[in-house]
């Protein structure tokens, strides 16, 4: 009697994980086409992917890494083009990353309204020279203060579907660096943003920096899990290759911290995944 080898094969699950920061030339300080991103992320095994350049600013912040104004409906038709092209094998979405800065916010909801997107990051992102300006005052402790109420009031003003990279002011600090010292404040913005009912990302390109943690680390995640704000993973490529990057070890890290679901965004509405399934996507 013959029998067919592949009969009592288990059928292959369908991948079910998205990246939800990626980056493209637009940006100015990222490389390869957007079709090269998409490539990357159907042989990372991921079901989708969400583009998330810099958004434009209406005054001559950071214009060195952000597409201009009339960049913007490009952007969107090339995400457009790529989605098409990729269809039959993985979701490609439009998105956006725009920073928080306090008294610019009015700029955004005109933007964020003109067109639709599946997704919209907000950041803060002490680094650039015109925040720096704005709010050091020679005092390490004060700034990094700053940049968590922040945080806070980004959530707040419910521009944003999630908060990218929500550690990244200890990159300034190297050295001195001391969550303890700041972990009241954190405390205050994490339950300020627990209110709001946005999520925080779990960015996976911070382990590839001189902390080798993903950002947030281990404390500010499982604070994060005890208010029951959503999280996401999102890999913050700059080049193809990075599409993905870490995932694996992003789910061992969210459960060490007490999650057991992740998030992604689909035309601005929450999608749950538990982590068990999102593992399907990163184990082959």
């Amino acid at each position: 009697m013959t029998t067919d080898s592949h009969a009592t094969e288990s059928p292959v699950p369908p991948p079910l994980m998205f990246d939800s920061h990626v980056h493209t030339y637009y940006c100015r300080h990222a490389s390869g086409e957007l079709h090269e991103y998409a490539m990357e992320a159907f042989m990372r095994n991921l079901r989708g992917m969400i583009f998330t350049c810099h958004a434009p600013m209406p005054v001559d912040w950071a214009s060195g890494v952000r597409m201009e104004l009339d960049e913007y409906y490009d952007y969107l038709a090339e995400i457009d083009e790529t989605a098409r092209s990729w269809a039959d094998l993985i979701t490609v979405c439009r998105g956006l990353e725009c920073d928080y800065v306090p008294g610019l916010e009015f700029y955004l909801p005109p933007l964020l309204e003109a067109s639709p997107l599946d997704y919209v990051l907000g950041s803060v992102h002490p680094q650039f020279p015109e925040y720096r300006e704005r709010y050091y005052r020679d005092d390490d402790i004060a700034f990094q203060r700053t940049y968590f109420l922040h945080l806070a009031q980004a959530a707040e003003s419910h521009l944003f579907d999630a908060l990218s990279h929500p550690e990244l002011i200890r990159e300034l600090f190297p050295s001195t660096w001391d969550y303890s010292a700041v972990s009241d404040t954190v405390c205050h913005a994490l339950d300020r943003i627990a209110a709001t009912g946005v999520a925080m990302e779990l960015n996976t390109s911070s382990a590839r920096r001189q902390f080798q943690q993903m950002s947030p680390g281990p404390e500010i995640l499982a604070e994060m899990a005890l208010r029951g704000i959503p999280v996401v993973v999102g890999s913050d490529a700059h080049v193809p290759s990075r599409v993905g990057d870490l995932f694996a070890a992003a789910l061992d890290v969210l459960e060490d911290a007490g999650y057991r679901e992740i998030t992604y965004f689909q035309a601005r509405k929450p999608r749950l995944l538990s982590i068990a399934e999102a593992r399907i996507s990163v184990s082959r």
